[in-house]
């Protein structure tokens, strides 16, 4: 055509794979972009860090929120290789109770039945986050991955082995305390209560995303 400029619009299309669970997607609000009035959303006051409380009001076990579950979670704890954290046991003596019910709570977490007493140790390198007595943990430790992403939780502890403090950098296979009963755990069954948590931004130790450990040393069963 004479005296036209030809113009062409040229369409893409960008493919990003979404890899969380379909649980966690969310579909965000659509936010106008002019307010009659500058937009202020007042920032909620932040939970009073565990220390701060007595071991009545703090919580006892680590706070499991809905985080977006990754397949690669698992992929990244197998590569470290991680020890199971009772000395003398082996792949064939765990069992799978992550998904189990105590009471009218979700388990959350893999209990390594072993005679008190039996050292117990550290799955992976990394800081004592926190020391900890609970209702229902007893003796507890909180232990962080040397990047912090992950939290290693050791509960029902009968005692903390000697010079085990809040920031000692551990390494694997170091023994952090023995088998118990502490907490609600019963008396005549000690055993390491053990599970792991995706921490979320904060970095709160109390705070994060259960994954289960069993699949990082149990046994697949047969058909």
């Amino acid at each position: 055509m004479t005296g036209t400029a030809s113009s062409y619009v040229v369409l893409t299309r960008v493919w990003w794979p979404d890899v969380r669970l379909a649980a966690a997607r969310t579909s965000a609000p659509v936010v106008p972009s002019v307010f009659p009035q500058p937009l202020f959303v007042p920032t909620p006051p932040e939970t009073p860090p565990p220390e701060v409380l007595s071991d009545d009001d703090a919580p006892a076990e680590s706070r499991s929120v809905d985080l977006p579950f990754l397949k690669t979670d698992l992929d990244k704890l197998r590569a470290r290789a991680l020890l199971i954290p009772v000395q003398g046991i082996g792949q064939k003596s765990l069992r799978d109770t992550f998904g189990e019910s105590r009471g009218s709570r979700h388990h959350e977490a893999i209990d390594i039945l072993a005679p008190r007493g039996t050292p117990v140790l550290a799955v992976d390198d990394g800081p004592v986050e926190k020391l900890f007595t609970s209702k229902l943990g007893g003796l507890t430790v909180y232990q962080f991955d040397p990047q912090g992403e992950y939290c290693y939780y050791y509960a029902h502890l009968d005692r903390y082995a000697t010079a085990l403090v809040p920031g000692k950098v551990l390494r694997r296979g170091d023994v952090i305390g023995y088998v118990g009963t502490t907490g609600n755990a019963p008396p005549d069954a000690p055993h390491l209560h053990f599970t792991i948590f995706r921490l979320g931004s904060e970095k709160r130790w109390w705070e994060g995303t259960a994954i289960n450990a069993y699949p990082l040393w149990g046994t697949p069963a047969g058909p």
